[in-house]
């Protein structure tokens, strides 16, 4: 069974660590949050001195991590991946960054005869404890089918989309389609609130026809508790949908609803938002309209 080094402990990295070590493989883990490296070592888990050190003790690296910067110094940095890890190993990236950031790193891993995979994931911190993420795959079909069974420990769908950086392509993708689902919810609920009607029976009106979706499902009930506990940050979501909007740049495409969704968002971050649940992005409607979307 492949030993396993795990960079990244937050919100999603941590429970996605945990499954592993539930699935009984060999973790070794890095994180700057010494708390939270300290709770898996308990539950099993060695723990690495440095990024290269993990890479120079396992067979397959996962990192899990904010954002491109973090992603290429954890890799390609002084005590990065890319000075301990050993040929033949698998790097898989379980980040969401810029695909060509990706592809960037790929090339650099490649040298060392490292394969690399971009294995951005959805679904959020539910289903990142449950291990039911939707994990979307780029690179090679090798290194995928090495550690197709690791992936699968951590999702409920593991899908191999295409060449590295694909996955990320993929990830922009869905980032798009729930921010702007997540946004027609809060228009939609708060018209229905402002006009009198109960927002928890127009939800349950809608949810099997064709308005009803997982998004629908997932965030409602958090809505008309006024939870916005994260989940998945708005500040995060931000990052998504301007990688969205750089890749779009790159390729001549036109984003126009994302460009209106990210506004939305980053007047909720100048209004203190940013560490809410994206499902917050309702408030913003609410402000406006000065009416609050809750159980009556």
């Amino acid at each position: 069974m492949y030993k396993i080094g795990f960079i990244g402990l937050g919100i999603m990295g941590k429970p996605m660590a945990r499954n592993l070590l539930k699935a009984g493989y060999s973790l070794i883990i890095y994180d700057i949050n010494a708390e939270a490296v300290k709770e898996l070592v308990k539950e099993g888990a060695a723990e690495g001195r440095s990024s290269c050190d993990v890479a120079s003790q396992s067979e397959a690296i996962i990192t899990m991590l904010p954002n491109s910067p973090e992603v290429k110094e954890v890799i390609l940095g002084k005590d990065g991946i890319i000075n301990g890890v050993k040929s033949g190993s698998v790097v898989i990236d379980m980040s969401s960054i810029a695909p060509l950031v990706s592809r960037e790193l790929a090339e650099e891993l490649l040298k060392k005869g490292v394969a690399m995979l971009d294995a951005p994931v959805s679904g959020g911190e539910p289903k990142a404890i449950e291990g039911t993420l939707a994990i979307m795959v780029g690179g090679p079909e090798d290194a995928f089918n090495k550690v197709k069974d690791i992936l699968g420990k951590m999702g409920a769908t593991v899908n191999l989309v295409g060449e590295i950086g694909s996955g990320n392509i993929t990830k922009l993708a869905n980032q798009i389609i729930v921010a702007l689902n997540i946004a027609a919810i809060g228009e939609a609920m708060v018209l229905a609130t402002k006009a009198g009607v109960n927002p928890e029976k127009v939800y349950q009106a809608i949810r099997g026809g064709l308005a009803g979706s997982t998004a629908l499902d997932a965030k409602m009930p958090m809505i008309l508790n006024g939870n916005f506990k994260p989940g998945f940050r708005i500040e995060l979501h931000i990052k998504d949908l301007k990688n969205a909007l750089a890749t779009a740049k790159e390729l001549g495409v036109q984003d126009i609803l994302t460009s209106k969704v990210l506004e939305i968002m980053e007047a909720l971050k100048e209004d203190g938002k940013a560490k809410d649940d994206h499902g917050g992005i309702i408030q913003f409607y609410e402000k406006l309209a000065k009416v609050e979307v809750r159980k009556q």
